[in-house]
């Protein structure tokens, strides 16, 4: 079976196909054959390495935490799951760098951590939506939920987890302003949701951001980090939302309280999707809202490339180049 593995931490060139054997399915998992692979910048921080609290994960390193496909074969005990059965998956119920394994071409996995998929949504499109639809979903409901009368300021807002904030937030009657790096990344955030762009790379986002929200917005959706999410503190009103659930230039520096205070009792949140539907009864339920919102067309699961499983680094060098709108996706 063909996969992709890491021996030590660096560039996308340490992503290296190689062939590996794989078991039969255990007690209570189920073997995947895998149709489309999520590609997410978690990924790119395990590739990385140095992000963790606490030791990472040993050597070698099948990377991704999200795919759909077929199920192959079940293991002893498992009950809910066919062969030919479509299904897909966010993470296995750990942290983001625990117990990855997506780049290959099947998988063995926990029962419990599977999704049936509705007729209607495709294999690509579960890949591109769930774990970044579950980090949006994580945000909305547990950090601040944007309503009628709201501004609020999304960072990277063409990304994959910003745009979908981004149509959300103006689904719940927000008016969003969204940074961005690129002319065509300005139109793309456009027609995903967001009323006002502002390109970083020509001015400031803070005098940008209060020149549209004079008195500051309720909320910052950051998935940038440390570039963007301690600035940002200078667009929010009082009491609003700072919000930070990625790290794409960065982590954030170490973060004082005394400023939350001093920057107007703003609240700080780093959310993680994977204690959002974290168990098989609140799990699917999650999954079945993101799936309803796509019925409503109030969010499109956006891809902008696709790669051969083998090319991973070129996907991974896709997305730190800053070259994807949407989601990237491996296809075996």
């Amino acid at each position: 079976m063909k996969a992709i593995c890491i021996h030590e931490n660096g560039g996308p060139e340490v992503l290296q196909s190689t062939n590996i054997d794989l078991p039969a399915p255990g007690v209570g998992q189920v073997r995947i054959r895998h149709t489309a692979i999520g590609v997410n910048f978690s990924d790119i921080n395990v590739r990385n390495g140095g992000f963790y609290l606490g030791d990472g994960p040993g050597f070698p390193i099948v990377p991704g935490n999200e795919a759909a496909g077929v199920v192959e074969a079940v293991g002893p005990g498992v009950t809910g799951f066919e062969l030919g059965e479509r299904v897909a998956y966010a993470g296995t119920g750990g942290l983001f760098f625990q117990d990855t394994g997506a780049y290959a071409e099947q998988r063995n996995l926990p029962a419990s951590c599977l999704i049936h998929l509705p007729d209607d949504v495709s294999d690509e499109q579960a890949a591109a939506l769930l774990l970044k639809g579950l980090t949006a979903a994580v945000v909305i409901h547990r950090c601040y939920a944007p309503g009628p009368g709201d501004m609020v300021l999304i960072h990277a807002a063409a990304s994959g987890v910003g745009s979908l904030l981004a149509q959300w937030s103006a689904h719940l009657g927000a008016t969003v302003i969204g940074t961005v790096g690129s002319q065509a990344k300005a139109a793309f955030a456009r027609d995903h949701g967001v009323a006002h762009t502002i390109l970083y790379r020509e001015e400031d986002f803070v005098p940008a951001t209060r020149k549209l929200a004079p008195e500051g917005v309720a909320a910052v959706f950051d998935g940038v980090g440390r570039d963007t999410f301690i600035p940002s503190f200078d667009c929010l009103r009082h009491f609003g939302a700072a919000v930070n659930y990625g790290n794409a230039s960065g982590a954030v520096p170490p973060v004082n309280p005394m400023l939350l205070a001093q920057k107007g009792c703003l609240a700080l949140y780093r959310p993680g999707f994977g204690f959002w539907g974290a168990t098989p009864a609140t799990r699917q339920p999650a999954c079945d809202e993101l799936f309803g919102l796509l019925r409503e067309g109030a969010i499109e699961a956006t891809i902008s490339h696709r790669f051969p499983l083998g090319e991973a680094a070129e996907a991974h060098r896709t997305i730190e180049q800053g070259r994807s709108t949407g989601s990237v996706l491996l296809v075996p």
